[in-house]
């Protein structure tokens, strides 16, 4: 297993079990804030990266 299939695995258990969305972004959000709570309480820096999305359309 991949080192970040390991992490996803944990997100989905501790941070995001028994929650339902909207929609997609509203899940993203969630995925985000649960990354960062889990580097905060592992005393882990986080850092989001956005992707430019227009060199793809």
């Amino acid at each position: 297993m991949n080192p970040i299939e390991l992490e996803w695995q944990h997100l989905k258990k501790d941070e995001l079990a028994g929650k339902m969305f909207d929609d997609e972004l509203e899940l993203a959000y969630a995925v985000i804030d649960g990354v960062q709570a889990r580097g905060e309480r592992r005393s882990f820096s986080t850092h989001r990266v956005k992707f430019n999305s227009t060199i793809y359309s």
